[in-house]
């Protein structure tokens, strides 16, 4: 039986419980007395609740408890050490805390009863009464409101500027000023978020909750509510999609614990598909890009600014303009990033947060300045790649963009292209081809693992990391598998428990590196422990060897010297006495290493569209996406997060737009028949190709990570090619019919 596993294209070994239904997602639990919140969401977007009559719903036998401002006790709040791992610098929501409503949909009630149904009639039963106050949610109205964000958030780097911006963009000889808008977007999982939380005997809880991190959702409940971690255990071990919504806590975890506490009893709460509408988004963001270059096309000036949303409570921040800085050969950049404070709820980081907004302006600026220069889009690109991150005045750890750009291009036939607009046609659809860079942050961050080897030669591997469909289970026990030489089948990975080894939230792109790395560790500490047993074995033919010396494979230790000499690890620790073998490992990044280097994963994307050219209509007919993003643990996953990223890609080209009411201040098509995304009958040919690349400096294991590569780039090389079909410039996302009419 072969035991190298990394990199091969492994089925997911959660995947037949998933297809058969045996996996439970945090709304499926369910525990005898279990009880059932629904949560009322304010009428209005800011102002006071003057009145609130719940007598009629209490009426009702079975009806336990309407949680309002009025009767909900006063909580911990333990400000110092509360925020979560996600949290931007701010005050966090607190729902139920007073009377005065902040955004739309804000929580306002809790209806506790026996059934769901019971629970929904009774929120229908309580009368609310509201003072309406003057709003703002509108960005364009507010620009002038703008401020600097300042302050601590987690891969927040503020923009920085190099040289002369103004001098040398006057003295340019082809200049372009551009705008760029983007609507807001909502990440609409599958799955959507619940918190089922178990009173225990002992005034401990136990939680089920859709999170990206149980670590994290436990933090907060310890601190909100005042009660010792040891108390609290949260369990996730299936997550239907998130996207980055489950990132923070989200008001159902307060509410449920809240409801539980009060009440001793277990209770389940799970919004609706328009409440998940309430809280998060991707920010509406308006950016300019002023380029300057030489007539042979060396970019010479480069200013992007930006202008987002955040919430009245709380500074939300990304990286929009930071790219501009790091992704070509240019000495003198100004980058320029403001906030202008709204009446909404706090936005959320959704996939390539920053870099999927950034890098959708400045290729799109790129392609508008090939053709302003005459020049192939591609070679204006070769023509201003830099090995350096300029914004840093470091080496990239590993850079293999050339390739993408190379291999991409082969592939598509990028050479074919004529590069006149409205220059291709098949029948009434005009043909375009355009392309563009895309990059990420390639991260590690700390990680802990468990491994336990029992005398019967299965594995079992632990951390408190999460799997929101990326692939965690089956990388970690590939990895388990490979390094300590046993079958598939004799591992089982587990996670998505707070009592298991510490993780962060599953996010930013860092699981694979991060995790990834504490179960080779952990193996490896197993391992060494077995070469020790079994040196001291009768007669062993290990005495004196080091690890080096010998190789793990199929169930058993060899010798590289001698490959017929070799022993079961089963026999090791039967014949040592030895029940089983338990390690622990921590990793944390080696940052004396990293911080001579920028750390990043690259793209480049080829898309190819048809335009109807009576309707408007766009068609995604091609899409080719050549990634540089280390080494690739398992080709079938991989290959499925790329896929995944360039079909949100196509989403946010044609399609998403959370549109605002702003006489309402209310996301108004906050459903999946109205909130517009890509299906697959919108899908056609997309190839992955997978750049070879390792970097040992962003983690041991040469792992850089794939969740937001798939994304970045994709929404601006179509842009590109709807250009190129049509000769119209849109820079208004999502480029629909009438725009290009």
């Amino acid at each position: 039986m072969a035991t190298d596993f990394i990199g091969k294209p492994k089925n997911r070994v959660d995947g037949r419980v998933k297809v058969t239904g045996k996996a439970q997602y945090t709304a499926e639990f369910h525990v005898p007395g279990l009880t059932h919140g629904v949560v009322i969401s304010s009428a209005v977007a800011k102002g006071k609740i003057s009145k609130i009559d719940t007598s009629k719903a209490l009426a009702l036998d079975g009806v336990l408890q309407v949680f309002t401002h009025e009767n909900t006790p006063k909580q911990a709040w333990l400000d110092l050490s509360y925020k979560d791992m996600d949290a931007p610098p701010g005050s966090p929501f607190r729902p139920l805390q007073d009377n005065k409503i902040r955004f739309s949909m804000q929580p306002v009630a809790l209806v506790v009863a026996e059934t769901p149904e019971l629970a929904r009639y009774a929120a229908m039963l309580v009368e609310i009464s509201y003072t309406e106050e003057s709003f703002e949610t509108k960005l364009i109205d507010n620009l002038d409101r703008n401020f600097a964000g300042k302050g601590w958030r987690a891969g927040y780097e503020p923009p920085k500027s190099r040289g002369d911006f103004k001098e040398a963009y006057e003295q340019a000889a082809v200049k372009l000023d551009v705008e760029y808008f983007h609507g807001a977007e909502h990440h609409n999982p599958m799955e959507m978020h619940a918190s089922v939380v178990i009173y225990e005997e002992d005034g401990g809880l136990t939680i089920y909750d859709k999170t990206q991190g149980v670590k994290n959702s436990q933090h907060y409940v310890a601190m909100v509510f005042g009660i010792s971690r040891s108390k609290i255990r949260v369990l996730s071990p299936f997550v239907g999609g998130a996207f980055g919504s489950a990132l923070r806590p989200q008001y159902q975890l307060f509410l449920a614990t809240l409801a539980a506490l009060e009440l001793k009893r277990p209770v389940k709460v799970e919004l609706s598909r328009q409440q998940m509408f309430s809280f998060g988004h991707r920010p509406i963001t308006i950016q300019r890009l002023m380029l300057g270059a030489s007539a042979d096309g060396t970019l010479t000036a480069i200013r992007h600014s930006a202008y987002s949303e955040t919430s009245r409570f709380e500074n939300y921040m990304e990286n929009v303009v930071n790219w501009s800085g790091k992704m070509y050969k240019c000495e003198n950049v100004e980058e320029v990033y403001k906030l202008v404070k709204l009446d909404m709820y706090t936005p959320l980081d959704m996939r390539a947060p920053g870099g999927a907004t950034g890098v959708y302006a400045l290729e799109c600026a790129m392609d508008e300045l090939a053709y302003a220069l005459k020049m192939d889009p591609l070679q204006l690109r070769l023509k201003n790649y830099t090995d350096e991150d300029m914004s840093k005045g470091k080496p990239f750890s590993s850079k293999e963009l050339l390739a993408c750009y190379r291999q991409g291009a082969e592939r598509f036939g990028w050479e074919k292209r004529n590069p006149e607009p409205r220059s291709m046609k098949e029948g009434h659809n005009y043909v375009g081809w355009g392309m563009a860079t895309g990059i990420w942050d390639a991260m590690q961050v700390p990680a802990r693992c468990q491994a336990v080897l029992s005398v019967d030669g299965k594995l079992k591997v632990s951390s408190a990391t999460a799997d929101i469909g990326t692939g965690t289970y089956t990388i970690m026990t590939q990895i388990a598998a490979e390094t300590l030489g046993l079958p598939l089948e004799n591992v089982e990975a587990k996670l998505g428990d707070s009592s298991m080894p510490f993780a962060f939230i599953e996010g930013g792109s860092t699981t694979a590196a991060s995790v990834g790395t504490a179960v080779k560790y952990v193996c490896d500490k197993i391992a060494e422990n077995l070469l020790k047993e079994a040196a001291k074995m009768e007669n062993s033919p290990f005495c004196g060897a080091d690890m080096e010396d010998v190789v793990f494979e199929d169930g058993t230790i060899r010798l590289k010297r001698e490959p017929a000499v070799s022993v079961a690890i089963t026999e090791i620790m039967r014949n040592r006495g030895l029940h089983s073998i338990k390690k622990k490992s921590t990793v944390v990044p080696n940052m004396l290493k990293q911080k001579s280097y920028a750390r990043n994963t690259h793209s480049a994307v080829f898309a190819e569209v048809k335009v109807d050219e009576d309707l408007g209509t766009i068609k995604v007919t091609r899409v080719v996406s050549a990634v540089a993003g280390g080494r690739i643990l398992n080709a079938k996953t991989a290959h499925s997060q790329i896929l995944g990223g360039v079909v949100w890609g196509i989403s946010m080209a044609l399609e998403e737009d959370s549109f605002m009411d702003h006489n309402f201040g209310r996301f108004i098509n906050h459903d999946l028949e109205k909130y517009h995304m890509a299906v697959n009958a919108d899908i056609n040919d997309i190839e992955v190709i997978f750049v070879k690349e390792e970097d040992k400096v962003v983690s041991p294991m040469g792992v850089k990570g794939l969740g937001e590569i798939g994304l970045v780039g994709v929404a601006s090389a179509i842009g590109n090619a709807v250009y190129h079909a049509t000769g119209r410039r849109v820079r208004n996302l999502p480029i629909t019919p009438d725009k290009v009419m």
